[in-house]
């Protein structure tokens, strides 16, 4: 299906073409932790700590965020299992550095999910202990990609999961050892591997997974033209996912150039109305699914940059949830993730 595709996977996102559509923040009393979003200290796509907080700053009330692994500032040397530690250690130091910088009103990456090597099996406790010792206070989960399909348009550079890892019995050892140690798993993987997360759910009901970017719906190659389709296998297999009581969704992850929706081909960004407008199937699909104590907002950002600003993203949202009560807004845009990461 379709053709290998010529553009960058993830376009990085550019803050001058974000700049080029701004709006007041809607709603800016409410307050939001933001529950997915990374760093980046790369020279082609740099998101540092500084960035982020100026982000922070567009008018919403950003009370705290949740850092998702990206295979940020890996240890140089030593055992490869145990060099994603790393990336928890800078991480934990950007935390303490916005807790000071913001005099404590904003407590970025005040929970910190990393990488292990599930396939590792009962040896991956050795590395979940020493992310906890490195992050003591903020380290919540684990995520391991599983993000695959065999459309030419989702190839990319470096590793790929390899399909049905989530069946594979080292990997089901590896993230049996999740819940020993009290930790969470953040599953990224695409829309056609939802049921495969349903199996996995169901042989660790004990275990806290949170299905990250609302499953990864897919909108490039041989899915182009067939959003109905998508939409409609997706919703099936959303309905199934969310009868594991243990299973949380993210809202959001839309903006990534991987859904097909096309926002970072124009030539100045899109406003809210338009994001919310194609967003909002998704989105409410999800939150009648799982309910809104099994729901949270998240920006993905700097990946989802490429369709947005960040304040125009989050005023997306909240046109999608206006009609929500008071109570059901301050779960989904803080209390789920409060209770999911223990922030």
């Amino acid at each position: 299906m379709g053709s290998t595709p010529t553009r960058p996977f993830h376009p990085p996102s550019d803050p001058q073409w974000q700049a080029l559509h701004s709006e007041p923040a809607l709603e800016p009393e409410l307050d939001i932790i933001d529950a997915h979003h990374h760093l980046f200290d790369r020279p082609q796509w740099p998101y540092r700590l500084e960035d982020l907080l100026g982000d922070f700053g567009q008018g919403h009330s950003v009370r705290a965020s949740v850092y998702v692994q990206c295979g940020e500032h890996y240890l140089a040397e030593g055992p490869p299992q145990l060099r994603p530690v790393g990336e928890t250690r800078f991480v934990d130091e950007a935390a303490r550095r916005s807790l000071h910088a913001s005099e404590g009103a904003v407590h970025a990456c005040a929970a910190i999910v990393a990488f292990a090597d599930l396939g590792l099996g009962a040896a991956v406790d050795e590395v979940l202990e020493a992310h906890l010792q490195a992050a003591p206070t903020r380290f919540r989960g684990i995520r391991h990609g599983l993000s695959t399909d065999p459309d030419p348009a989702y190839a990319r550079s470096g590793p790929r999961p390899r399909p049905g890892l989530m069946a594979d019995p080292a990997f089901r050892e590896g993230f049996g050892r999740l819940a020993p140690h009290g930790l969470s798993f953040d599953a990224w993987l695409y829309h056609p591997q939802i049921p495969e997360l349903v199996e996995l759910a169901r042989a660790f009901p004990d275990t806290t997974i949170v299905l990250d970017h609302v499953g990864g719906p897919l909108g490039l190659g041989g899915y182009a033209g067939r959003r109905d389709e998508v939409f409609a296998q997706w919703r099936d297999s959303i309905a199934t996912l969310a009868r594991c009581p243990n299973v949380v969704v993210k809202l959001g992850g839309l903006g990534m150039r991987l859904t097909g929706f096309g926002f970072e081909e124009a030539e100045s960004p899109p406003d809210s109305a338009t994001l919310a407008a194609a967003w909002k199937p998704w989105i409410e699909t999800c939150i009648e699914a799982f309910g809104v104590e099994r729901a949270m907002f998240e920006s993905n950002f700097p990946v989802d940059g490429c369709s947005s600003g960040y304040g125009v993203l989050w005023n997306a949202f909240k046109r999608i949830t206006a009609g929500a009560s008071a109570d059901e807004k301050a779960a989904l845009y803080r209390l789920t993730a409060c209770q999911v990461y223990r922030i």
